[in-house]
C-alpha cells in the first residue's frame, strides 16, 4: 500500500511538473520568418508595447512575458527557450532601438538585464 501512495505522489508530481510549462501550442512558429520580414516583426513589437492589435500567440507572449523574465524562463520548452535567444540577439544586433524601447517596458531598472547577462554572455549575446 505504501508503494502505491509513493507512486500516486510520484504521478502527481510529474504532472505538475508539466502543467507548470507554458503552452508548446506555438513553438512551431517561424521565428526565422517573422525576424526577415518588417511587416511582421514591427506587428509583434505593436503588440508587445500595447501600440497595435495582437495575434494569438502575441497575446499569449505578452501575457508570459513578464513571468518569464522574473523565473529565467522556467516554465519555457526548449525551443521557446532557443527562440528567445535568437530573437534577443537579432534585436541587440539589427533593431536597437526596438529592444531599447522593449526594455523600458518590461525591465525599466535593469533588473534583469544585470541578472541575466552572464548567462547572455554564455550564448553569445552581448548586453
Amino acid at each position: 500500500m505504501k508503494i502505491m501512495i509513493v507512486i500516486a505522489f510520484a504521478l502527481l508530481a510529474v504532472a505538475s511538473a508539466q502543467e507548470e510549462q507554458y503552452t508548446t501550442k506555438y513553438d512551431n512558429i517561424d521565428v526565422e520568418e517573422i525576424l526577415k520580414s518588417d511587416r511582421l516583426f514591427n506587428n509583434y513589437f505593436k503588440c508587445l508595447m500595447d501600440e497595435g492589435p495582437c495575434t494569438p500567440d502575441g497575446n499569449e507572449l505578452k501575457r508570459i512575458l513578464p513571468e518569464a523574465l522574473q523565473t529565467n524562463c522556467a516554465k519555457c520548452s526548449e525551443s521557446q527557450r532557443a527562440g528567445a535567444i535568437k530573437v534577443i540577439n537579432y534585436m541587440i544586433e539589427n533593431r536597437a532601438e526596438q529592444w531599447k524601447a522593449l526594455q523600458e517596458k518590461y525591465d525599466p531598472e535593469n533588473i534583469y538585464l544585470e541578472q541575466y547577462r552572464a548567462e547572455a554572455e554564455q550564448s553569445g549575446i552581448t548586453l
